[in-house]
């Protein structure tokens, strides 16, 4: 399975998660996770292989996130409607995430990353 790195180009940590990548010679598959949402089917997979909480899926300092006021009613939420939430819209995804064999990485953390090379 080859790398896929979905960003937000104007994202300042995908930015530097790419500089990373490109630095330690990971190659990748490029997203770009507004113009390519990731779809619900990929979502439930990717949420199971990570091992993570459906809740540190979500930007939550982002506009959207806050504008849509989900700290309130995501607990009031099931798992299927915060999956299509998820696949509504882009800028609700934390980001980047790094799909590979090594595992499902959302957000930048260059020591977890270090899977990957």
């Amino acid at each position: 399975m080859r790398n896929l790195f979905i960003e937000y180009p104007k994202c300042s940590t995908c930015k530097r998660a790419k500089k990373w990548l490109d630095e330690n010679k990971v190659e990748y598959v490029d997203r770009n996770i507004v113009e390519e949402t990731p779809k619900v089917e990929e979502f439930k997979g990717w949420i199971e292989r990570s091992g993570e909480d459906i809740k540190k899926w979500f930007n939550t300092s982002g506009l959207k996130y806050k504008e849509l006021k989900l700290k309130d009613k995501l607990e009031g939420m099931s798992y299927k409607e915060k999956i299509e939430l998820l696949a509504s819209d882009g800028m609700l995804i934390k980001r980047p995430i790094l799909v590979s064999d090594s595992g499902i990485f959302i957000g930048f953390k260059e020591e977890k990353w270090e899977a990957v090379k």
